[in-house]
């Protein structure tokens, strides 16, 4: 099954919610052991083109590996009240492969030209796709944008919070 992730879909999660921009943002194709995450490249304003957010409700580890593209993997981990506690991105590319820790919500977004393609290890339903607190806060705790033809992250106002971003 192809499940499809319009504009409108992940609005609640943008830096700018009422920007214009890809009109179908991702696809999830859905099997039973694994599924494939494509997303369109191009930007939201000036954010670039990503997922909702999801994580694990099995409290397991999730593998991601980049099958196409690049793309920067978000890792945020909160404390009890919602605020980011943790921060990781991982820069992917073809061949990279990611453990995603428990207890972590994360999220792709595409930098490149093209697609990002990456494949997850896990079922999709074994995942709360739209984490409540994601809504709330509008998105992760940084927002991944392009700044003078450069990569850049933007701080969200609506968390009191913004951890130091740790790379891998």
């Amino acid at each position: 099954m192809i499940i499809t992730r319009t504009h409108k879909d992940i609005e609640d999660v943008l830096m700018e919610p009422g920007v214009k921009g890809e009109k179908e943002s991702y696809f999830i194709i859905e099997s039973d052991e694994q599924n494939i995450l494509v997303i369109n490249s191009g930007k939201n304003g000036i954010e670039f083109n990503k997922t909702r957010g999801s994580f694990r409700k099995d409290n397991n580890i999730s593998i991601y590996q980049c099958l196409y593209g690049q793309g920067i993997l978000i890792m945020q981990r909160n404390d009890e009240g919602g605020e980011a506690k943790e921060f990781k991105v991982v820069t992917m590319h073809t061949g990279r492969q990611v453990v995603i820790p428990a207890g972590f919500i994360f999220g792709l977004a595409n930098i490149g030209k093209g697609f990002l393609v990456v494949l997850d290890s896990y079922p999709y339903d074994s995942k709360i796709e739209q984490v409540e607190n994601l809504k709330v806060k509008q998105g992760f705790a940084y927002y991944i944008v392009e700044k003078k033809g450069e990569i850049a992250f933007e701080q969200n106002p609506n968390y009191r919070i913004h951890p130091q971003i740790s790379t891998e």
